[in-house]
């Protein structure tokens, strides 16, 4: 298991052949620096893509979602980043408005 304290959202797409490197220079680009435990998002332009960069103590790791109907909920750009909290992550990850979550109960899985 992959310990994640925070996660980020860079609001701004990337381009999804971006690999740890690039990806590792645009957390820093965006947020100032990488920390330790903490997962930062990243979506392509259509929102159909999802790339999870995660620092640990160790090294990094690089996840990749690609959805087959649909479209990611994403942020319209304003800001540049924006913090999620992991139900938030959760619902974006499966497709759901993550933003209103706090008009919603719950979220079950079924």
């Amino acid at each position: 298991m992959i310990r994640i304290d925070q996660i980020w959202l860079a609001v701004e797409p990337v381009d999804m052949r971006c690999g740890m490197d690039r990806l590792m220079a645009r957390v820093i680009e965006v947020f100032g620096a990488s920390h330790p435990y903490h997962a930062y998002l990243f979506a392509n332009r259509r929102g159909t893509r999802l790339k999870v960069l995660v620092c640990d103590s160790f090294g990094v790791w690089l996840a990749v979602r690609r959805l087959h109907q649909g479209s990611l909920h994403w942020p319209d750009a304003g800001d540049q980043h924006a913090q999620l909290t992991s139900e938030q992550a959760r619902a974006l990850v499966i497709g759901l408005p993550w933003q209103r979550l706090s008009q919603m109960d719950t979220i079950d899985l079924l």
